[in-house]
């Protein structure tokens, strides 16, 4: 059974073995998006950025994917990091991305993320502010899938599989696909700044901040794919390959927790990693 709706700002499917295995893994997204979405005001996530710096408490699942998000910012050398939240508000992306966002003029550089996680207690910066969009959406799908209520679940280029036999399609920035990959048991993860841009002074602006400029990356790289064991993993490391540009891949073949990694270039070329076997 399949089940496909809109959530996170994205689109959500499932395949699970019965109707009220769909229904737990649609609750499972709602309440990932009423916790962790910045564009909710009565969620956590707000709460928390709304505190403007200093230490908070936050919850026992706030705590883990701040944790995860903690370590996968360490893998990547910080290239992969929430706290860009403020960045993207600056950049226009302040409000779901349906509303439409057009700037006069660009805003001025910020200084890199500070925050750390210990325990329970999150601790940031004044000037930092979290955006965990991509981290949940791997998270979540990695969640439904591991409590056995789906044996597939993707959300907004997210996927994780318990299907052995799974293929997956990787499209173009036209939406073609541009090559297929038999993903089988596992997750794998697209990101790409083709998709959500508009329009910031002279320049054309995207959801992808580099941490490092906490500006839209500019790259060769239109979009990266990575597999790994689990859908926050993938998601991590296909936003660093695209961050990395021309070193994404030979960044990608060197780490031992990425399956196989594959970028599209703007000149329409497809270039990927060697294939490593499934831990």
């Amino acid at each position: 059974m399949i089940e496909t709706w809109h959530g996170m700002g994205t689109s959500i499917e499932v395949h699970a073995a019965t109707r009220d295995a769909t229904v737990t893994a649609r609750s499972m997204f709602d309440d990932a998006e009423e916790r962790f979405s910045r564009f909710l005001p009565s969620s956590e996530l707000s709460a928390i950025n709304r505190v403007e710096g200093g230490s908070v408490s936050v919850s026992l699942e706030m705590a883990e994917v701040l944790g995860a998000a903690a370590e996968l910012s360490e893998r990547t050398d910080g290239l992969v990091d929430p706290g860009i939240g403020a960045a993207l508000v600056d950049w226009g992306y302040a409000a779901s991305f349906a509303s439409g966002i057009h700037l006069d003029k660009r805003p001025q550089r910020r200084s890199r993320p500070q925050w750390t996680i210990v325990g329970s207690t999150l601790t940031m910066a004044p000037d930092t502010s979290l955006d965990l969009g991509g981290f949940v959406k791997g998270w979540t799908c990695d969640q439904v899938v591991e409590s056995g209520a789906a044996t597939l679940a993707s959300a907004g280029g997210d996927l994780r599989s318990r299907d052995a036999g799974l293929v997956v399609d990787v499209l173009d920035a036209n939406d073609t696909v541009a090559t297929r990959v038999h993903l089988g048991v596992g997750a794998f993860a697209t990101s790409s700044v083709s998709k959500r841009r508009w329009q910031v002074a002279d320049t054309t602006a995207h959801h992808i901040i580099d941490p490092r400029t906490m500006a839209p990356s500019r790259g060769p790289v239109v979009s990266a794919s990575v597999a790994a064991d689990t859908a926050i993993e993938a998601e991590a490391g296909a936003k660093a390959v695209l961050l990395q540009g021309v070193d994404g891949l030979a960044w990608a073949d060197r780490q031992p927790w990425i399956r196989f990694a594959m970028a599209i270039w703007n000149d329409g070329n497809i270039y990927g990693t060697t294939v490593r076997r499934a831990s």
